[in-house]
């Protein structure tokens, strides 16, 4: 039997630097397969789909709303070619509903543990429509390393500088942030994974370059202790979510190799200007992400909040449109006041204006996403400043000794042309 696991392409932000990271969803699930499963994986945003290979079964991976309606295009032609379709992942569990209308079957939730009863039911009684397992979490004993070897890991590559491998070392998050739909997806309770588990995942991962991709890091001081000193002795580089603005923790982040974290930047107060302030002196990079758009903002504020961001000396920033997913609370909010423009879910990519803001028209807040982004990389394009941040960790890796000179193939090397045009 065999399974053709499919990624789909979705649309990038303008003006944002192309490249492609190794996606985490599909090599999570890939693991929870049996091994007796012949297993094939085609990650649309770097190489074309073969819709000539044979397979018994599709897995359509989701991760981003936006890319949902390329996965009903790509699960629509499988259906007609005769070939049933399965759909998973985040994106899936957020629009669960219209998928079922492109799938044969629809998993929701977790996959450990359970997808073995997917293949024996497609090989007796047929699948399921539905399989549910929201809010019925599976033991984080269950979650093995992950399946990374269906991988073209040749293709992960910008400009012959490898790309960062993603990892997760908890899931749920016991915060809940307005624009978040984490705690629909995953639950609001921290659930850590053993740390023997994650600590040995990461040993067999053959890449110095790690991103944390856990929703926050800072969400138990013993346990970010505990991680951090484990990862110390493997001498890995690492970028992640945020972690816990403590002495402490923040020494031994920068002693474990932190090379640089995601920090939300959502005012212009000193708590923000501290924060960012005290891991640049541990020589930890800071990109900030910014969410243009919220209630308070209009137009002076986003233009004072700009000059913010070039005075603290952000190493990088990504700004996006404040955008009402699926099952979040802002979602919930918006809906009431009758704020929802339309739910063309390809222009969901946090680059383009889907609800009427309180203090600024719609085309001023388009106006203004796009100000950001030329006015904090006026003086450096954000390709010059990755690079930038780039040579510190190359600069960090020939210090500990772990630098690896990476060349790109000429087959490689022309399909991310490709896959980029």
């Amino acid at each position: 039997m065999k399974i053709k696991l499919v990624y789909p392409r979705w649309p990038k932000l303008p003006g944002q630097t192309e490249f492609h990271l190794p996606p985490h969803g599909p090599v999570c699930f890939a693991a929870t397969v049996p091994e007796d499963i012949e297993l094939s994986f085609c990650d649309e945003n770097i190489e074309s789909i073969d819709f000539s290979e044979k397979a018994d079964l599709i897995a359509m991976s989701v991760m981003l709303t936006c890319q949902m309606p390329r996965a009903w295009e790509i699960a629509d032609m499988y259906r007609a070619m005769g070939i049933p379709v399965i759909f998973g992942g985040i994106a899936t569990m957020l629009h669960h509903e219209e998928v079922l209308g492109h799938a044969d079957s629809v998993f929701l939730g977790e996959a450990e543990g359970r997808f073995s009863q997917v293949i024996r039911d497609l090989q007796t009684t047929g699948l399921k429509k539905i399989y549910n397992y929201m809010n019925d979490f599976p033991s984080m004993d269950l979650i093995g390393p992950a399946r990374r070897g269906i991988l073209n890991r040749e293709l992960y590559n910008y400009r012959g500088v490898q790309m960062v491998d993603l990892v997760h070392a908890s899931r749920g998050c016991r915060f809940d942030c307005f624009p978040c739909c984490t705690g629909f997806l995953g639950g609001r309770r921290f659930r850590p994974r053993p740390m023997e588990s994650v600590i040995e995942e990461i040993s067999l991962i053959d890449n110095n370059r790690l991103f944390f991709v856990d929703n926050s890091l800072a969400q138990d001081d013993e346990w970010e202790k505990e991680l951090f000193r484990a990862l110390i002795p493997l001498k890995k580089k690492w970028v992640s979510h945020p972690i816990k603005d403590k002495d402490e923790i923040l020494d031994l982040a920068a002693e474990a190799g932190c090379w640089y974290v995601y920090q939300a930047v959502f005012d212009t107060s000193d708590v923000i200007r501290n924060r960012i302030r005290r891991l640049k002196e541990r020589g930890i990079g800071v990109e900030g992400t910014i969410i243009l758009g919220t209630d308070d903002h209009d137009e002076d504020y986003i233009k004072r909040l700009v000059d913010f961001l070039l005075e603290v000396d952000l190493d990088l920033a990504e700004f996006t449109i404040l955008t009402p997913f699926p099952h979040t609370p802002i979602r919930a909010s918006m809906e009431k006041e009758n704020r929802i423009l339309h739910n063309d879910w390809k222009r969901y990519t946090g680059g383009e204006v889907v609800f009427k803001p309180a203090k600024m028209t719609i085309e001023k807040l388009q106006e203004m996403y796009h100000y950001a982004w030329d006015t904090f990389y006026a003086d450096l394009p954000q390709k010059v400043k990755m690079a930038k941040l780039f040579m510190k960790v190359i600069e960090k890796e020939m210090e500990s000794g772990t630098y690896k000179r990476h060349r790109l193939t000429r087959k490689a090397w022309n399909s991310k042309g490709n896959a980029q045009k």
